[in-house]
């Protein structure tokens, strides 16, 4: 990470060495990880997955890369400042951030961290079977329209629900020269995609979309979007009365292998906690397990890797600037053009415009739908 050579000196035991390996380049192309699902050896594991290290074909872009390896563009674009992310350019290395530190709160039913734009579902398992967790990118409210804080719970499912459009979103469209009827039905057309998971949020919804372009940015009004996909195995999966947990950590610490791991986002723009509030959490919660992060030397690699902001997990006492790129799996490019996806031209359009729908609206279910959400 950039900085870290400024605190070279502070310590004069030796520190853990890196394997060295070949330039990424020369490595073998490796079967990428799951995208999705993780096993958990034992409670107390906090570190997930492994970065993953892909090399660009000429057209790819990287809303095309983040969906296919399970990602959401705003990840993409913070694990690789300098590339652009609609010409990366035929061979060029991209960093996944494939590896996750679980946030620091019970591991039970569904946790929506809104700093990391990333869900995590804890499903309940038998006793003597292995524990394990899945997650997924999300999309959250724009400024001023916040995803809310704090515990829900799933009260009502639906397939293909019914959009009933408020009137303030009828007089925008209007004034816009883009009027939209009242009622927006199931299908292509609709904003909530094909499945919806109501929380006892009054009007907040974890749900598809039919613009999966926006996944993992700040595009909605305070709804919670997934891939279709994702959405989809997530409904067939959740019951109602599922615990939800919302949470806002940018700043996340964990351990693998009894190395400390530091994973970094940038804090939301309109977030009433200020960085370092949120680093003095981690700090006292570090300390609290382990002791690291009282020293003031090792807050200040922590403060490096904070403002830097790459949203990976990095072993932040090792101040070594290299060391995700070492250690990344380098995979070969799954990703297969899709035909009828959206041009280019039109991808940008959705994602430097966030479409304007109100989902703070009750859908509701049609004939078909599992349940009601009168």
């Amino acid at each position: 990470m950039s900085g870290c050579t400024l605190f070279e000196g502070y310590y004069e035991e030796p520190q853990p060495q890196v394997v060295k390996l070949p330039p990424a380049e020369e490595r073998p192309r490796l079967e990428p990880i799951n995208r999705n699902y993780f096993t958990l050896v034992s409670p107390e594991q906090s570190v997930i997955g492994e970065p993953q290290l892909v090399f660009a074909r000429d057209s790819d872009t990287f809303s095309d890369l983040a969906r296919e390896y399970g990602l959401g563009y705003d990840e993409l674009v913070a694990a690789n400042p300098g590339i652009d992310p609609w010409l990366p350019g035929e061979n060029t290395a991209i960093l996944l951030p494939t590896q996750y530190v679980l946030p620091n709160v019970p591991h039970r039913g569904i946790v929506l961290n809104i700093a990391s734009k990333r869900l995590f579902y804890f499903p309940e398992v038998a006793e003597g079977e292995a524990a394990y967790v899945m997650t997924y990118p999300i999309g959250i409210g724009r400024v001023g329209w916040d995803t809310p804080l704090g515990g829900a719970k799933v009260i009502a499912k639906a397939r293909d629900p019914v959009w009933y459009v408020p009137a303030s979103v009828r007089k925008e469209h209007a004034e816009a020269g883009d009027p939209i009827g009242s009622v927006v039905p199931a299908g292509p057309d609709n904003p909530l995609g094909k499945f919806v998971l109501k929380l006892d949020m009054p009007g907040y919804l974890i749900h598809g979309t039919n613009q999966p372009y926006g996944v993992g940015m700040r595009v909605s009004h305070g709804c919670v979007r997934l891939y279709p996909e994702n959405i989809e195995l997530l409904y067939s999966m959740v019951d109602t009365g599922e615990v939800v947990n919302i949470i806002n950590k940018p700043y996340l610490a964990g351990w693998k292998g009894g190395e400390l791991y530091f994973e970094s986002h940038m804090p939301l723009e309109d977030d009433e906690v200020s960085p370092e509030e949120h680093l003095q959490k981690v700090f006292e919660f570090v300390g609290n397990t382990s002791g690291s992060f009282v020293d003031p030397a090792e807050q200040d690699k922590a403060r490096t890797v904070a403002s830097d902001a790459q949203g990976i997990p990095v072993r932040v006492l090792m101040a070594d600037s290299v060391e995700v790129i070492e250690r990344a799996r380098v995979v070969r490019n799954t990703y297969e053009p899709d035909p009828d996806q959206p041009t280019l031209a039109e991808v940008r359009e959705i994602l430097d415009a966030p479409i304007d729908e109100e989902e703070t609206a009750e859908p509701v279910a049609n004939e078909e739908s599992e349940s009601s959400l009168d």
